[in-house]
């Protein structure tokens, strides 16, 4: 948030707020109210889904109306050229020193429900994918698409998961995998667990070398892309 207000520059406050913990939207809500007119609201996915984000969007608005301010949510920034360009540097970074990996660009796998309430949903993850693979130079016959951190639930989630093609992947000749995440900014559960964890153990059961490109974290070409999107929806005041 510091960063990306560094980058907004005069006219704009920026505070991390959260839907489920502290410090949250409600708060942060009361404390920007004296200083500003409109709240404008970034959910920090690049790919947005009115079913599984639309509790942000109200929690916005809700806190919003009680304060008698302005507000707006930008919905879904997949395509901001800087995010692409960000990724694909990363995946770009990541292939150094490697032999021909198999390259996996995942994204969080979802009930089916969801999907068939929803395909567009996964089309914007898929369409990300495509770009980030297209801006870092690779073929479309150099990767695939495939699915992370599905939950232990009886339903149907969306598949392949990555696991799933390891076996496929070393029987090809292959000796060692990238997995480029296209949806999370950061290292947390679903990258340093599902992942450089559980995926990682995967891979090395299938015989596979391991790898992982770096997520953006707090570099300033991320508070440069969010920066883009954010003055492409709101008015400095």
């Amino acid at each position: 948030a510091a960063a990306l207000e560094r980058e907004l520059g005069a006219g704009f406050r920026v505070r991390a707020a959260m839907r489920f913990s502290e410090p949250s939207i409600e708060r942060v809500a009361h404390e920007l109210a004296v200083q500003v007119d409109e709240l404008v609201g970034i959910v920090l996915s690049p790919q947005w889904s009115d079913v599984l984000m639309s509790g942000y969007e109200r929690a916005l608005a809700d806190a919003a109306s009680v304060r008698g301010l302005r507000w707006r949510m930008i919905r879904g920034w997949h395509t901001e050229p800087a995010f692409v360009e960000l990724v694909a540097e990363l995946l770009r970074a990541g292939l150094e020193g490697l032999n021909g990996p198999a390259i996996l660009l995942t994204a969080h796998s979802v009930p089916r429900r969801v999907y068939d309430a929803e395909p567009g949903y996964i089309e914007q993850l898929r369409t990300t994918a495509a770009a980030i693979a297209h801006a870092a130079g690779l073929r479309p016959e150099d990767w695939r698409f495939a699915y992370q951190s599905a939950g232990h639930t009886q339903e149907e989630w969306l598949r392949p998961d990555l696991v799933e093609l390891f076996p496929e992947i070393a029987a090809s000749g292959a000796t060692s995998v990238l997995v480029v995440p296209v949806q999370f900014l950061a290292d947390h559960l679903e990258i340093l667990y599902d992942l450089d964890i559980a995926a990682r153990a995967q891979a090395e059961n299938a015989r596979l070398e391991y790898h992982r490109i770096a997520m953006p974290n707090d570099r300033p070409e991320l508070a440069r892309a969010l920066a883009g999107v954010v003055r492409g929806a709101a008015v400095p005041g």
